[in-house]
């Protein structure tokens, strides 16, 4: 019988501390992280959301996007974003899975240099690898300002916009490495383009 008894303590104890780490696990620490991320940073806490001039959502600092027509050609007033296995769907976040021999990623690479060289007025020489090549998540938000700077002179034509102007545009919206040295530089493709089309 104390054997019961030892096992039915043991049981309600048990089952009473699950319930207090559940409450202060599962609800009250979830609460005060939210209020706290709500409180001192709003923005990031919501998804770093991107509004227009009109105040309409266009996207996310965090996720990449294309810039197509509607037959999948690429918009030539817009900075174009690297390729995407996913093709920038966020609920289909993926790679290619391709190894750097797969046949299938050497042709896909040989065709997207040909026709972003092509695309950009530049020799297939200039484009950089992640014109050619998709990120790991499919949604890169991202590209290098190598890729940015060969695409300069298109937008600037097709926009009517001085050359000089849409460099100092890029350089803004260009992150450096991490504490200058970790990770490479990244321009974020949707707050350019937004930027350009604040210009009218």
């Amino acid at each position: 019988m104390r054997l019961f008894g030892n096992l039915g303590r043991s049981l309600w104890t048990g089952i009473r501390m699950m319930a207090v780490l559940t409450v202060i696990l599962g609800v009250v620490y979830p609460l005060v992280m939210t209020g706290i991320g709500q409180v001192f940073f709003p923005v990031k806490s919501n998804g770093s959301l991107l509004r227009d001039a009109a105040g309409q959502v266009v996207g996310s600092v965090l996720l990449g996007q294309s810039y197509l027509d509607a037959d999948g050609k690429p918009l030539p007033q817009y900075f174009q974003s690297r390729p995407s296995a996913a093709e920038y769907d966020a609920s289909a976040s993926s790679g290619s899975n391709l190894g750097p021999e797969n046949p299938d990623l050497i042709e896909a690479i040989v065709k997207r240099r040909a026709a972003v060289a092509e695309f950009n007025g530049v020799p297939e020489s200039a484009v950089p690898m992640d014109a050619v090549t998709a990120s790991g998540s499919g949604l890169d938000p991202e590209i290098s300002p190598e890729y940015a700077a060969i695409q300069i002179d298109r937008v600037a034509k097709v926009r009517g916009l001085p050359v000089e102007q849409v460099r100092t545009l890029v350089a803004q919206y260009t992150r450096p490495a991490d504490l200058g040295y970790i990770g490479q530089p990244g321009v974020n493709v949707l707050q350019l383009n937004l930027a350009l089309d604040e210009l009218g």
